[in-house]
């Protein structure tokens, strides 16, 4: 990663299990996503466009219950093709193991019912406001959403949970488009709120074996992520290390990664829950 963990740091991180500047109350699903068109002005809701062609990963048809009565996820791996983002070893690409990771959680949550899109399938190039795009057109109209933007760093320990550090704002049908997430901020704030608990929740589980996985909850401008309007999170894995800072487990390790997108999808279904109180509890199935 390009500093995500540093920059977050700096604009404001806080080890604890409340999210900076998160309201004290449930998450509550407001109107539909505004649907931005790439450009620099202000810009008004579009309808969104066919994904067909666009190398865009979904998850399982929903038959005809409307959309402003199902629930989406959108998950976006990080890099892709000639950019490669960080190196996290010798050998292993940030670019490998987030597809790896939108890979694995994309089919956990769709195995359970829910609805995904991903903006990359392969190791393909893809700018960021492409990936806003594809967000942006995937999640219009929908009553509720989780978007999640997965990163990974050599830097820190754990994961780490950024919010877009873009004051928060009322949604609103004309919006520009590097500050679209604006209106989204609290409701992104809410998210990795249960993020962060399923997190540190996910030690206690059946798997003996889990470890403690440490959280760090900040805020960060990142491209691509500002222009979302969806609720969206920024989630950066890191290595776990001892007392005494050395790595005792990789990026990459499976048991690892296993645990973080059980304790992801876990996070998803708590906050679908909470957002959309009366949607089916699994998913998007009749």
């Amino acid at each position: 990663m390009f500093g995500l963990f540093a920059a977050g740091l700096a604009a404001a991180s806080a080890k604890s299990g409340q999210v900076p500047g998160q309201p004290a109350r449930k998450a509550v699903s407001g109107p539909a996503p505004a649907v931005l068109e790439r450009t620099g002005q202000a810009t008004q809701a579009a309808a969104p466009q066919s994904a067909a062609g666009t190398g865009i990963g979904s998850g399982q048809a929903v038959g005809v219950i409307p959309r402003a009565a199902r629930f989406i996820v959108v998950l976006d791996a990080a890099h892709g093709g000639d950019d490669g983002g960080a190196k996290l070893n010798g050998t292993t690409a940030e670019k490998t193991v987030t597809l790896d990771l939108s890979v694995r959680l994309r089919s956990l949550l769709t195995a359970r019912g829910f609805q995904v899109v991903t903006t990359r399938e392969a190791n393909v190039n893809l700018d960021n406001d492409a990936r806003a795009q594809i967000v942006n057109h995937a999640t219009y109209g929908f009553g509720g959403a989780a978007c999640l933007v997965l990163h990974a760093t050599r830097a820190g320990s754990g994961v780490h949970l950024f919010v877009s550090a873009l004051s928060p704002s009322n949604p609103t049908r004309f919006v520009a488009w590097k500050t679209a997430q604006s209106g989204y901020v609290t409701r992104s704030l809410q998210l990795a709120s249960a993020l962060n608990s399923a997190l540190e929740r996910s030690a206690g589980g059946q798997d003996s074996n889990a470890a403690t996985i440490p959280v760090t909850l900040g805020r960060t401008s990142l491209p691509g992520m500002d222009s979302m309007t969806c609720p969206a999170v920024a989630v950066e894995i890191a290595p776990l290390r001892d007392s005494n800072r050395r790595i005792v487990t990789e990026v990459a390790d499976p048991h690892y990664e296993t645990q973080i997108v059980e304790a992801l999808a876990a996070a998803v279904l708590e906050w679908k829950t909470d957002s959309m109180p009366d949607a089916h509890p699994l998913g998007d199935r009749p």
